[in-house]
């Protein structure tokens, strides 16, 4: 693929298919390499992953407490351990994705972003700006993106960069 580009932004979530798509990238697109005396900067990996909210990550949507209670309440303890949790399957998911990279000799940029992945990948897209948006699918049926909706269709529908869909599964998780 295309030697000029800048800037390609690769999410992963941990899945087996978001790191099939990282090593489809690493292994398949060229970035820009400018001439020693160009002021042009070199392209760049980005791995991005989104971490959901404490709220999302443990399906909670509290509703009023009965009997007049605080409508508002928030156990602190609990939101704690849930984003202590978050950290520890972030750091392992960074972990592997890095080791990917190191065993093809690339060097990354990592970023971690807080959000609906959705909205969110979207948004670091467009900010750093991306050349390019890559990322796996998980091939939900219908019935289950109906429900749970899917991100990388999103994505593809909201990017304002063109955006690689990798299918199937790394071989190697």
């Amino acid at each position: 693929m295309s030697a000029n580009l800048g800037c390609v932004v690769v999410a992963v979530d941990g899945s087996e298919e978001s790191m099939y798509a990282l090593r489809f990238a690493l292994d398949n697109l060229k970035l820009r390499s400018p001439a020693p005396d160009s002021t042009e900067t070199p392209g760049s990996f980005v791995i991005l992953h989104v971490q959901p909210p404490p709220s999302i990550a443990a399906g909670l949507n509290p509703g009023a407490i009965p009997f007049g209670g605080p409508s508002d309440l928030e156990v602190p303890a609990f939101t704690a351990a849930i984003e202590a949790h978050q950290r520890r399957i972030t750091e392992a998911i960074l972990e592997h994705a890095s080791e990917i990279c190191r065993e093809k000799k690339v060097n990354v940029k990592i970023q971690v972003v807080i959000g609906d992945p959705k909205e969110k990948i979207c948004e670091v897209a467009e900010n750093l700006p991306a050349d390019l948006l890559v990322m796996g699918s998980r091939s939900f049926g219908p019935i289950k993106r109906m429900f749970l909706g899917s991100v990388s269709n999103h994505c593809t529908n909201h990017a304002q960069c063109p955006v690689i869909i990798v299918k199937g599964k790394d071989p190697s998780s």
